[in-house]
């Protein structure tokens, strides 16, 4: 009897010339990537590094900041917006929090807006860090462009209409996350994130300069994720997943200290969560439901009630 094959050892990237070169290739190779792992790498994506660079250090400049001047800026956190601090975050059936503080910057809206009871205005540290809202504000707006081309290559890979998602997520309540694990012991605790899913439709993660991302395999084993550098790590949210069926799988992930070397390194990485409209219907997409695969879920919800039940089990709300 022959074994069966064993998975390899890492996600081969996609490069984002084919969006424009060859868009069905692209899409096939995007969407067979998310089938199989939950995840995709998207090289040569052409956001320009030296911006990225720019709103990185301003990150970090923020959170090299005293406590109590972080401390401003954290807000009601339903509001998803701001400073959030160490000791809150908390994966779903864990009960020691992550090892991180963040901050989020989200969708400005115009005033009277339907969403601006949920949708908040931004906070920005202007006067601790100049720099800081021309260019997290100009990374939001860069990946949320992105976003769209990778929904485009999704909705193809699903048999949909190409923009079948622009107007599912125009107005979404997505959010930029600048995260910041800090050094710890050489004998410190092995996880700095907890195994957990991500709630949204997808993910965008630009590099992190410290290893540790880490996404289960189809045989329980664990991969550790390293992009190549200049690289994007995409991967399915729980709304997508839900949308599909799971045809589309969102895959449990987490993040890993480093070797005992790096350990006295910070983390810092920029995960870009997109989101549907808030009133957007989530929905089990007929083409996901067949005889093998009936529907998971037949009663409908909101994308902000979904997210709203979910913050809640995670602290957030």
């Amino acid at each position: 009897m022959s074994q069966a094959p064993t998975l390899p050892r890492t996600i081969a990237p996609v490069s984002f010339t084919g969006f424009s070169r060859d868009f069905s290739g692209f899409s096939k190779a995007l969407g067979d990537s998310f089938a199989r792992y939950g995840f995709a790498v998207i090289s040569d994506h052409g956001i320009a590094q030296a911006k990225i660079d720019a709103a990185n250090e301003a990150a970090k400049r923020f959170f090299a900041l005293p406590e109590d001047a972080k401390r401003r800026y954290k807000l009601p956190v339903s509001g998803q917006r701001g400073y959030t601090p160490f000791g809150v975050e908390t994966a779903k059936g864990e009960t020691h929090y992550d090892l991180k503080e963040f901050w989020h910057v989200g969708r400005d809206l115009p005033a009277g807006h339907r969403y601006r009871d949920h949708m908040p205005d931004n906070v920005w540290p202007d006067a601790e860090v100049a720099e800081f809202r021309e260019t997290v504000g100009w990374l939001f707006g860069a990946l949320d462009e992105m976003g769209l081309k990778v929904l485009e290559a999704i909705a193809v890979w699903l048999g949909l209409d190409r923009h079948f998602f622009d107007p599912t997520v125009n107005e979404g309540n997505s959010i930029l996350r600048l995260l910041h694990y800090p050094p710890v012991p050489k004998d410190g605790p092995h996880i700095r994130a907890a195994a957990h899913e991500d709630i949204n439709v997808i993910t965008l993660l630009l590099g992190a300069e410290e290893a540790g991302l880490e996404v289960i395999e189809k045989d329980g084993g664990w991969l550790p994720i390293n992009p190549p550098p200049g690289s994007l790590v995409c991967n399915i949210g729980d709304m997508l997943q839900r949308l599909t069926n799971h045809k589309l799988p969102s895959t449990t992930h987490r993040v890993v200290n480093p070797a005992p070397e790096r350990r006295g390194f910070p983390r810092y990485s920029t995960p870009f969560f997109l989101h549907f409209n808030s009133d957007y219907l989530i929905e089990t997409l007929p083409s996901c439901i067949d005889a093998q695969h009936p529907d998971r879920y037949p009663t409908p919800i909101t994308a902000d009630a979904y997210l709203q039940e979910r913050l809640r089990e995670i602290k957030l709300a």
